[in-house]
Order: C-alpha cells, then sequence, then structure tokens
C-alpha cells in the first residue's frame, strides 16, 4: 500500500510513468485531467461546474478542484493507496490534500520527483509537438511552461522535502530506465512492489 505523488516538469514523461508505476503498484494512476474528463462525462454536479470554466479557457478553481480530488479518493479502487499526477500544483493545494487525508487518518507517503534538463525537455515536447501537431508544443510556449512549473512546484518540492517524503530521480533515459529508477528509489524507502 503506498499513496504517492509524482511531480515533474511537462514533458518528463509523468503520464506514462504513472501509468506504469500504477500498474506495478497495483493502485490507481490518478491525473486531474482525468477527473475533470470523467465528471463532465459523466455529468456529475462537480463536473457541471467544472466544464463551465473549461469551455471558456479558464483554470477550474482550487475549490473546485480539491472537491473533485476529494471525491475521487473516496472510490473504493483508493482503498489500497493511490497515485496523485498533477495535483497538487500550488501549496493550498497541498494544504486541502492535507486535510482531505488527515480526515481518513492518512497522508502521503512518498513524493516521487521526475528531474529533466529543461533543453532535453524542450526539444522532446517540440518533437511531440511535429509529431501530433499541436500547437501548444512550441518552444516559446514550451520555455514558458516549464518556467511556470518551477515557479509554482519549487515550492512544493521544499515543503515535501522538508517532511522526508520526497524522492528524486533523473527522468530523462528509456521508459523502462526510468521506470526501473523509480522502482530503485521507492523500494530503497520501503516501498516494495
Amino acid at each position: 500500500m503506498v499513496r504517492m505523488l509524482l511531480v515533474g516538469p511537462p514533458g518528463a514523461g509523468k503520464g506514462t510513468q504513472a501509468a506504469r508505476l500504477g500498474e506495478i503498484y497495483g493502485i490507481p494512476a490518478i491525473s486531474t485531467g482525468d477527473i475533470f474528463r470523467a465528471n463532465v462525462r459523466d455529468e456529475t454536479p462537480l463536473g457541471v461546474e467544472a466544464k463551465r470554466f473549461m469551455d471558456r479557457g479558464e483554470y477550474v478553481p482550487d475549490s473546485l478542484t480539491n472537491a473533485l480530488v476529494a471525491d475521487r479518493l473516496t472510490h473504493d479502487d483508493c482503498a489500497d493507496g493511490f497515485l496523485l499526477d498533477g495535483y497538487p500544483r500550488t501549496l493550498d493545494q497541498v494544504r486541502a490534500l492535507d486535510e482531505m487525508l488527515n480526515a481518513q487518518g492518512e497522508s502521503l507517503d512518498v513524493v516521487v520527483e521526475l528531474l529533466a534538463d529543461p533543453d532535453v525537455v524542450v526539444e522532446r515536447i517540440k518533437l511531440r509537438g511535429a509529431e501530433q501537431g499541436r500547437s501548444d508544443d512550441s518552444e516559446e510556449v514550451v520555455r514558458n511552461r516549464l518556467e511556470v512549473y518551477r515557479r509554482e512546484t519549487s515550492p512544493l518540492v521544499e515543503v515535501y522535502g522538508g517532511r522526508d517524503l520526497l524522492v528524486s530521480v533523473d527522468g530523462l533515459g528509456t521508459i523502462p530506465a526510468v521506470t526501473d529508477r523509480i522502482v530503485a528509489a521507492l523500494t530503497a524507502r520501503g516501498f516494495g512492489a
């Protein structure tokens, strides 16, 4: 059983690694994007509210995001742990997640930070953009997203590092090699697969 958070810059392979780690540890890999899409698709009250913001191209407010995550963590498949990808992103969301878990007598067990050289990430995302025809993957946009990530996520890394929950892993290399490094780091912390 492990309650895990995965953080890393855009293009570091979080989504790919989250799916692989979810399978290895037998826990759901939960991304806020997936939560939003599922609630919108199912037309839940929270999903209807989130859709109003998404349709306008606006960020879903923290209060609504927190409510959607809190609801998702009550599902049966989270009883034996979970992996969060993309949440929390702000210190306010860290506090909200702490409150959610504390209310259930739980806490995060480990935070895995994928490290990646910004220039390598830019090239990786530019290639993805060319292959998939994504206009949001231009170098200027990617560098801006990396700066926003650095500015917004570094405080989270400090908080979790101060709690001795942080495990930093090189996120560059082949997908299996990165997965192996993460699993080795988690095993060293007492979380065997």
